[in-house]
């Protein structure tokens, strides 16, 4: 028997420590490859950590409630010497990160954060059994994949996708790729790193014996951290204007009521918001880009963010590649991230590849408002109420129905006339919302 150290995985690109939730095993359980072990809150998600190792769980460490570093121990299994990975770590040494920050004068090593086979196992290639099966029925070598699981697991999505590749390997990064990578590596570097705390500013001088200290979670810490780099070190501009939303209204009516009698889906304002931000986004491909210290990196693809509001904070899962995407699969993919940031049960890796970002607050209604850019995006929309309102048309007086439409760009990559083409494509695309049924 050899004792296998079960460690705190890393989950997430910003991931730095985790809460555990929930054990699934206690002490004297025998556990098999694959088995749920425990729930993880991460700062962007609830996960399950799965077991890579069949045994018997012979001590827990971290208890349900408690927070752990990444590569800290949760507990021991004791396992077969068949099934034991070759690499046992030492008893408080942290887990090797699954991507480092690039030097300065190279290119990132990768094009995505994608965690090596053998970077936690030793010899031993981590996967689901499903990939497994998947692998042996289409001739994968599993080898010659990097997971993007928990902790690089192999997913059955990896085999796939390494199947219908032209070669079986790791993927290797464009340099715009490569410089996403190495701008998103240094945006993490920074972000564990806070301002020096001001002598007597731990604690307002108005805080009481009544009233409640809340510990900061982890996704809030996050967000904090982000959002004041952000803030901070990205020169930020804003334009505003309304759009006359009374046609997309009327449109929007049509549709679901044609929807009831076929698949049944129910659109709401903010899925036609998004395919116009998708639209208008290729229409002006200027506004996909990010900033690095020596590139603009124009995205191929759009990535978008949609921000989701949760009880401890707000997550932005990714709709991939989202100019492929119809009006429906638009929706239904937003309402099921909708319905599963509500139980913490979006995947990591649902946040990674965003290139701009929709905010919306009118279903409070909140007229019109300014957000902070999501970096390392550029540019981020905020969506406000339908308010009804006089308009002016031709001298005359009308009932109207409008739209407040604010953008914050990145100005250091982004000038303002390029972002006012970009939001006033939007608002055509909303005024004649037909446009995006073509």
């Amino acid at each position: 028997m050899m004792t296998v150290n079960i460690e705190m995985p890393k989950l997430s690109d910003t991931m730095t420590e985790g809460t555990l939730l929930k054990w699934h095993k206690q002490v004297g359980d025998v556990v098999e490859i694959g088995d749920v072990l425990a729930d993880i809150e991460t700062d962007k998600a609830t996960m399950e950590m799965e077991a890579f190792d069949d045994g018997i769980l012979t001590e827990i460490r971290i208890h349900a409630g408690d927070k752990a570093p990444i590569g800290a121990i949760l507990a021991v299994l004791n396992g077969d010497a068949e099934g034991v990975s070759d690499r046992t770590p030492a008893l408080d040494a942290p887990a090797p990160q699954a991507t480092a920050v690039p030097p300065a004068d190279k290119p990132a090593a990768t094009a995505a954060p994608f965690v090596s086979n053998t970077l936690f196992t030793g010899k031993r290639v981590m996967a689901s059994p499903l990939a497994r099966k998947v692998a042996a029925e289409l001739g994968v070598d599993l080898t010659l994949i990097s997971g993007t699981g928990p902790a690089g697991r192999i997913t059955k999505i990896d085999v796939e996708t390494a199947a219908v590749s032209p070669i079986q390997a790791k993927p290797a990064a464009s340099s715009e790729a490569a410089a996403a990578v190495a701008l998103v590596a240094s945006i993490k570097a920074k972000t564990v790193t806070t301002p020096p705390a001001v002598a007597g500013a731990d604690m307002p001088s108005t805080v009481n014996a009544e009233d409640e200290l809340i510990e900061l979670s982890t996704m809030r810490k996050v967000i904090a951290s982000r959002l004041l780099l952000s803030k901070t070190t990205i020169p930020h501009f804003y334009l505003h204007l309304e759009a006359d939303i009374a046609p997309l209204m009327s449109l929007r009516r049509q549709v679901n009521e044609q929807a009831e009698k076929t698949h049944g889906n129910k659109y709401s304002v903010n899925d036609f918001v998004l395919k116009a931000v998708i639209d208008a986004a290729q229409l002006v491909p200027a506004v996909n880009v990010s900033y690095t210290a020596d590139h603009i990196v124009k995205f191929k693809h759009i990535g978008l963010s949609v921000a989701i509001a949760m009880e401890d904070g707000l997550v932005t899962p990714v709709i991939r590649e989202a100019e492929t995407k119809s009006l429906l699969e638009i929706s239904r993919a937003v309402k099921d991230f909708a319905a599963r940031a509500k139980i913490k049960k979006l995947k990591p890796h649902e946040f990674d590849g965003g290139t701009l970002t929709v905010t919306n607050l009118g279903v409070w209604g909140v007229e019109s408002f300014d957000s902070i850019i999501n970096p390392p995006q550029a540019t981020i929309l905020s969506v406000g109420a339908a308010i009804e309102k006089p308009v002016v048309k031709n001298g005359q007086v009308f009932p109207g129905l409008r739209m407040n439409l604010g953008l914050a760009c990145d100005h250091r990559v982004i000038d303002g006339a390029v972002a006012a083409q970009f939001l006033s494509e939007i608002r055509k695309l909303l005024e004649k919302p037909s446009l995006m049924l073509l």
